[in-house]
């Protein structure tokens, strides 16, 4: 370590002390941790009309209940029975598809949803995606 120091650096030194103004301590900063209540929904062995229809009361019961990210659990459509039928498109009525669709198309459910992503491979993968709900305005 330089033991040489300058006359200017001891007065700059002995201001900062003799001064009010402080460092702040980034250690003692409160760190903001998103937290999120979450609900998990998983749609297997529903048909459309059933899985839209079930999915429809859970957002909007999670809305109410002040819930801010759902898990949806639709599958990845490797057991649907429509890919054995040649006259039925193999994305038509597999939920996967359909019901990100149904959400969009839904005027009642858009007004309450934030944003529709992807789900991370530990909550499904490409078989699931999030909703996150806006926050229910206090009336």
């Amino acid at each position: 370590m330089n033991s040489n120091i300058s006359d200017k650096d001891k007065k700059d030194w002995q201001k900062f002390i003799d001064g009010k103004e402080k460092i702040p301590d980034k250690d003692l900063k409160k760190k903001i941790i998103k937290s999120f209540k979450i609900k998990t929904i998983d749609l297997h062995g529903y048909s459309l009309k059933k899985a839209n229809q079930v999915l429809m009361d859970f957002i909007e019961k999670s809305y109410e209940d002040g819930i801010s990210k759902l898990i949806v659990i639709t599958g990845k459509g490797l057991h649907s029975t429509n890919q054995k039928n040649p006259y039925v498109s193999k994305d038509l009525s597999i939920l996967k598809y359909s019901v990100p669709e149904f959400i969009q198309n839904n005027q009642s459910l858009i007004h309450i949803i934030d944003t529709i992503q992807d789900a991370k491979i530990e909550d499904g993968g490409s078989g699931a995606f999030y909703i996150y709900l806006k926050k229910k305005r206090k009336t």
